[in-house]
């Protein structure tokens, strides 16, 4: 897989060694010359551009790129290159950093952008994480809004504690994915039985939520 990141930041850099390290091939653009440290993330291509330039873009092969990954630290620049990389180029897949929380509304299909990533939702997210038992924790919102990663810890008076897999109702547009239980990861076989503090993951319709928790803690407060 081809991979463009706009922005050779930090961010940009560990996004780049991360992709490399996985076997796909890299291409880092900033527009800043003391951005461009070639020596850090050798086996990656390098270009001095700005991209916003749809020339420079051109110049880039973007038509090439399975993913373009907006990675600066402007939240303007990042919608405008996931614009460009969808609109101009192409590319199936657009991942854009959101670098202000108060901006992640216009992170959407309208401004060419796949997948939005905010650091301050995933960090709030993880804490809810690991201290939430028996609310509905969203960790991540996958294309477009169609389905969210959604995590619940059973609390001791689910009324599924001790029902197999198999025998619970589960919400339609709803899948489970993983019970977590201590340190072991369980595939959701039919005849496995849950247990209170089971950490259960699903990709669910964010409209399913509501109904999701109410089968696993109905008595959570609904679902933030």
């Amino acid at each position: 897989m081809r991979v463009a990141i706009a922005g050779a930041g930090n961010v940009g850099r560990s996004i780049a060694a991360e992709l490399l390290h996985n076997g796909h091939a890299v291409l880092l653009i900033d527009k800043d010359p003391q951005a461009i440290k070639a020596v850090s993330v050798p086996e990656a291509e390098w270009l001095l551009a700005d991209a916003c330039e749809l020339s420079r873009l051109e110049e880039a092969a973007l038509e090439q790129c399975n993913v373009v990954i907006a990675a600066t630290g402007d939240d303007k620049v990042n919608l405008v290159v996931s614009l460009l990389a969808k609109t101009e180029f192409g590319v199936p897949r657009t991942v854009a950093r959101v670098n202000h929380p108060k901006n992640e509304w216009l992170f959407n299909e309208s401004w060419g952008v796949d997948v939005s990533v905010s650091t301050p939702r995933i960090m709030s997210a993880l804490v809810e994480e690991a201290v939430s038992v028996g609310d509905l924790v969203r960790l991540f919102t996958f294309r477009q809004g169609e389905a969210n990663l959604v995590e619940l810890t059973l609390p001791d008076d689910s009324p599924i504690v001790g029902t197999a897999v198999a025998d619970v109702a589960w919400p339609i547009d709803t899948t489970l994915v993983s019970v977590i239980r201590g340190k072991h990861v369980h595939a959701p076989l039919p005849d496995l039985p849950l247990e209170a503090h089971d950490e259960l993951l699903f990709v669910a319709a964010p409209d399913r939520e509501q109904q999701l928790e109410d089968l696993l803690s109905p008595h959570a407060a609904p679902t933030r």
